[in-house]
C-alpha cells in the first residue's frame, strides 16, 4: 500500500466508524465489519494483479450489466427505489460495483480506439455500451448513480482520441434532450431539484431533508457538539443522517475543524490520483494509455461524489443520494472504493 493514500483513508475510516458511533452504536459496529471486508477486497484484488482484471474486463462488465438486470427485476424496494439484492448478510448493490468496472471496460475500449479504429461507428458502439446501463440504473430509479457514469463517460470520452465533434454532438443531443428528460423523472426526483430552487416553498416538506441538513451542520460550529452528543443526528430529526447526510452528522458531532480534516484527506488522495494521471498522460503506448483512462475514470467518480455529496449536504446541490466515499454508511460503496483503488497502477 502506498502511504500517499492509505494514511487518509484510514483517517476516513476513523472520522466514519466514530461518527456512526453517535449516531447508533448498530452503524458502528456495521460499519467496521464493512470496512474490514473493504480492505480484504482490496488485498485479493491486488493479490489477483490487475492484469487479470484488465484481460477479463468486458466479461466483468456484463456480469455487472447482469447484476443491475437482475436487481431491477428482482431487487426489494426501498422508498420506491430498487437498488438493493438482500443476500441475507450483506445487501448487494450492483450500480455501485458496476462503476468501477465500467471504468475499467471503459479505460481498455478507449485505449484501443487509434488510428484507423477512431471512427463514429466504434464511438456509437462505446455510447451504447454506456446507454444501457446508465438507463437501468436510472430506472431503478437511482439519478445519482446515473449521474456518475454519465461524467466519468463524458470526461474519459472527451480526453481520448475519437473526434471532438462526435463529443460536441453528443453534448448538443443531452441539453436538448433535458425538457424530455424531465418528463421522465419520477415525481419526488422532481420535487428535490424545485425545493433546492425554492426551499422556503415547502419547508416541512420536499426541502425539509436540505433544510435539517444546513442546520444539522451549522450547529455543530467551530469543534462540534460532541461525540454522541449530536441533537439533530442522533434524534433523527436529520433523515438519513448515515448515509446521504453522513457529512452533516459528522460535521454536528466534531465541528468546522472536523469536516476540514475531512476534506483535507479527501485532497490528499485527489493530489496522489492526479500526479498518477499526469504521469501516465505522458508516457508512451497503448498500456499507457490504458492506465491514464483508468485512473481518469476513477478520479472523476471520486471527485464528483465527493464534491456532490458535500454540496447537497451544505445545500449547495439539490439532494441525489450519492454516497461520500469511505464516510458513508454502506458495505457496497466501500468494498467499490477499495477494489477501485487497488486497481490503480
Amino acid at each position: 500500500m502506498t502511504l500517499e493514500y492509505i494514511i487518509p483513508i484510514i483517517f476516513l475510516c476513523f472520522f466514519s466508524v466514530f461518527n456512526l458511533f453517535g449516531i447508533n452504536q448498530r452503524f458502528f459496529v456495521n460499519q467496521i465489519s464493512f470496512i474490514v471486508i473493504g480492505f480484504v477486497a482490496y488485498f485479493i484484488t491486488r493479490r489477483i494483479g490487475r492484469h487479470f482484471f484488465r484481460m477479463n474486463s468486458f466479461f466483468f462488465y456484463l456480469v455487472f450489466l447482469f447484476a443491475l438486470i437482475i436487481t431491477f427485476i428482482f431487487g426489494y424496494e426501498v422508498r420506491g427505489s430498487k437498488r438493493w439484492i438482500d443476500l441475507y448478510f450483506f445487501n448487494f448493490q450492483a450500480s455501485e460495483f458496476f462503476k468501477i468496472f465500467f471504468i475499467l471496460f471503459l479505460s481498455d475500449f478507449l485505449s484501443k480506439s487509434y488510428g484507423h479504429r477512431n471512427t463514429f461507428s466504434r464511438f456509437f458502439v462505446g455510447f451504447v455500451l454506456f446507454l444501457i446501463p446508465t438507463f437501468i440504473i436510472f430506472k431503478q430509479p437511482d439519478l445519482g448513480n446515473a449521474m456518475v457514469l454519465l461524467f466519468i463517460y463524458v470526461l474519459m470520452v472527451y480526453f481520448s482520441s475519437f473526434s471532438k465533434k462526435y463529443i460536441a454532438y453528443f453534448i448538443a443531443a443531452i441539453i436538448s434532450f433535458f425538457p424530455i428528460f424531465w418528463l421522465f423523472l419520477k415525481t419526488y426526483q422532481r420535487n428535490r431539484i424545485l425545493s433546492f430552487l425554492s426551499p422556503q416553498i415547502d419547508q416541512q416538506g420536499n426541502a425539509y431533508n436540505m433544510i435539517q441538513s444546513i442546520i444539522t451542520a451549522g450547529s455543530g460550529k467551530f469543534f462540534g457538539r460532541g461525540l454522541g452528543l449530536g441533537t439533530q443526528s442522533r434524534l433523527f430529526f436529520l433523515p438519513e443522517n448515515n448515509t446521504d447526510f453522513a457529512f452533516s452528522s459528522l460535521v454536528e458531532q466534531f465541528g468546522f475543524l472536523g469536516g476540514l480534516l475531512v476534506i483535507v484527506c479527501y485532497i490528499l488522495i485527489v493530489f496522489y490520483l492526479v500526479k498518477k494521471a499526469i504521469y501516465f498522460f505522458y508516457q508512451q503506448g497503448d498500456d499507457a494509455k490504458r492506465r491514464f483512462f483508468y485512473v481518469l475514470g476513477f478520479m472523476t467518480y471520486f471527485i464528483f461524489q465527493v464534491f456532490v455529496n458535500i454540496g447537497m449536504n451544505l445545500g449547495m446541490f439539490p439532494v441525489a443520494g450519492i454516497a461520500l466515499p469511505i464516510v458513508s454508511y454502506g458495505g457496497s460503496a466501500i468494498a467499490t472504493f477499495m477494489i477501485g483503488i487497488a486497481l490503480i497502477p
